[in-house]
């Protein structure tokens, strides 16, 4: 049977590991139990998080056991890797109310039923913590000149660096250590900026038990440039599809640059790498086929297969080939609001197309707002119900972007 580290390096996920021999021949021998940390700063994952869910579902199809681990409690503190401030500080219950919508969402992807995984919140352990015996117990196996030296603190230096934020390599490490001692935990798995919190744990395990423990990080999503995948124009490519429709998660991927679709593929799909290397290979008109299969792929994963195939129908509908189907985002009017003409800056808002009038603005003087097909170049262009076509009006922003406005019925 092939090794779930080979499997993920052909893949390309592995960036860096603390004993890469060692954790290839441990993941050899069986079962193995191991944990990713999810910090709860907003109310939904979004697409960087999906490259640690597709490692934990691969790692659980080969066998071994996944511990989700919600940070009820480090979410308290707040990561500084990769950050150039201090991360907004969340109450107490908007990082419950995140925590809970994450299990939701996770839940959809790991199976979480009897020994095959555990989905667990640090806070448990974490909140409750007596501080003086922490400072004894742990704290005497940390040397401020090391954490110093890590990357993730060296960048913040100068510019100011909390107290808060310095524990949290500190937080995130006894994680590690309690998750070895309770649950035979004996690997840290995360992106690589979490590096240097993966490599504080396995030391303080190794200092204060004496146990073998092991890190390995995976790159994050970045485009061909080296920048970093996941954002739109209007945030987060979110995967809860309140946040972000289905249809558009589908036209994000549909959309990706031509040379960045072999390197989607294999982290994002569970497609085998043959088929990869052949897709990734097209060019020309025919690598579309490709981004098609790519987004399809992905929107199955995260939205299931109706919602993909909805999501697929429509966008072929909106190039001419397919049938119309409901997954394209839509708004509501009522006609009442339409009797003496909308503005085009006002339904932009409306339909949530825009943030700010001045960024309407803009989108019409530069030609990035059609309706109907036809281009608006007026900022004051009146919308009337005469152009609505059997109720339906079709909004068009930038080269991609489509809204449905629908009027309500009387």
């Amino acid at each position: 049977m092939e090794n779930v580290f080979d499997i993920l390096k052909e893949r390309g996920f592995i960036e860096q590991a603390t004993h890469e021999e060692e954790i290839r021949q441990l993941l050899a021998k069986g079962p193995v139990t191991f944990y990713i940390g999810f910090d709860p700063t907003a109310d939904s994952l979004h697409v960087g998080h999906f490259i640690q869910i597709m490692v934990m579902m691969h790692m659980q199809r080969a066998g071994h056991q996944p511990i989700a681990l919600l940070g009820g409690g480090t979410g308290m503190v707040g990561d500084p890797s990769g950050r150039t401030d201090m991360r907004k500080v969340l109450t107490v219950d908007q990082i419950d109310y995140n925590v809970n919508a994450f299990k939701k969402q996770l839940s959809r992807f790991i199976d979480f039923s009897e020994g095959k995984a555990l989905l667990l919140n640090n806070a448990q352990w974490l909140r409750n913590l007596n501080y003086i015996e922490l400072l004894r117990d742990i704290g005497a196996h940390f040397s401020v000149n090391r954490m110093l030296s890590y990357e993730c603190f060296k960048s913040r230096y100068e510019r100011g660096l909390s107290f808060i934020e310095f524990n949290y390599m500190i937080m995130q490490s006894y994680d590690f250590l309690h998750l070895n001692r309770h649950y035979n935990c004996q690997l840290q798995f995360g992106g690589n900026d979490q590096w240097s919190n993966i490599i504080s744990g396995v030391e303080l395990i190794r200092r204060a038990d004496g146990n073998s423990a092991y890190g390995l990080t995976f790159k994050l999503l970045t485009n061909s440039e080296g920048k970093k995948m996941g954002k739109t124009a209007s945030g987060a490519v979110w995967l809860d599809p309140e946040k972000m429709s289905p249809y558009d998660f589908y036209q994000y991927w549909r959309n990706v640059n031509d040379a960045d679709v072999e390197k989607c593929l294999a982290l994002l799909t569970f497609l085998p790498m043959e088929e990869v290397r052949r897709l990734g290979a097209l060019e020309g008109a025919e690598i579309n086929k490709a981004k098609e299969i790519l987004a399809y792929e992905i929107t199955m994963l995260v939205h299931g297969k109706e919602a993909a195939e909805a999501a697929q129908n429509a966008a072929k509908a909106l190039f001419g080939n397919g049938d119309m189907a409901g997954s394209i985002p839509t708004t509501t009017v009522n006609p009442v609001d339409f009797a003496d003409g909308m503005d085009i800056l006002t339904l932009l808002k409306t339909t949530g197309l825009i943030a700010s009038t001045s960024e309407g603005r803009r989108l019409v003087e530069q030609g990035g707002i059609a309706v109907n097909d036809q281009k608006i170049v007026d900022f004051k262009h009146l919308i009337h119900l005469e152009d609505f076509a059997d109720n339906k009006l079709m909004i068009k922003k930038g080269k991609k972007g489509f809204h449905q406005v629908i009027l309500t019925q009387s």
